[in-house]
């Protein structure tokens, strides 16, 4: 088994089976990772990646980079594109990979005897060659890479709601510091504030065999 192999079946796990965009979220992974010289898997934060859609294509992002949203080196800006940037924290290098615009009929070539065109793609975007699978371009980010990350154990309260806001990501208008739903429409809209269930112990969860 070859790197590319035991990487989808890692992917794969994570799924019920193994998809053409996971197959694509891998190649994109490596090719990016590999365009500033980055090793992966990581086991720090020096890489962080930013995907450009969610789903399956990411789960070969993250099985390739070890980049995770839990770990804060993965953000998603889902502008429903199959396509990932790749940005060194200490240098400030950055790549953006995706597909071709053509690679699904490329991926044909590559699979003559398939006449489904889903497992074609599957075949076909593990054996193209990243230089007609892929599109790479160095990319200069519009804010910094520390405005993105921002720091640790940084915290303000909105002036308005109330609530906490965590990693630099306050509005300041009008000399007050608001938390961007305030500040601008939110994808939410309170209908109603709910009341909480009385509190249940742990210990009243758990079922006794009998």
């Amino acid at each position: 088994m070859n790197i590319l192999e035991e990487i989808l079946a890692e992917s794969a796990s994570r799924h019920k089976s193994l998809c053409p965009r996971q197959v694509l979220g891998s190649r994109v992974a490596l090719a990016g990772s590999a365009a500033i010289s980055m090793d992966v898997p990581r086991k720090d934060k020096r890489l962080l990646v930013i995907v450009e859609t969610d789903g399956c294509f990411v789960s070969g992002i993250e099985t390739v980079t070890g980049c995770g949203v839990n770990h804060r080196t993965l953000r998603v800006e889902d502008y429903g594109k199959i396509a990932a940037t790749f940005i060194n924290i200490k240098t400030g290098e950055a790549v953006r990979v995706a597909p071709r615009l053509d690679v699904r009929q490329r991926a044909l070539d590559y699979a003559p005897d398939e006449k489904r065109r889903y497992y074609a793609m599957l075949k076909g975007y593990q054996d193209m060659p990243d230089e007609e699978l892929l599109s790479i371009e160095e990319v200069v980010l519009t804010e910094p890479v520390e405005s993105i990350i921002s720091r640790a154990g940084v915290r303000v309260n909105c002036e308005n709601c109330g609530e906490e806001i965590i990693n630099e990501r306050e509005i300041t208008r009008d000399n007050r510091v608001l938390c961007r739903p305030c500040a601008s429409p939110a994808y939410y809209k309170t209908v109603s504030i709910r009341s909480l269930p009385a509190a249940v112990s742990f210990s009243d969860l758990l079922v006794t065999e009998k």
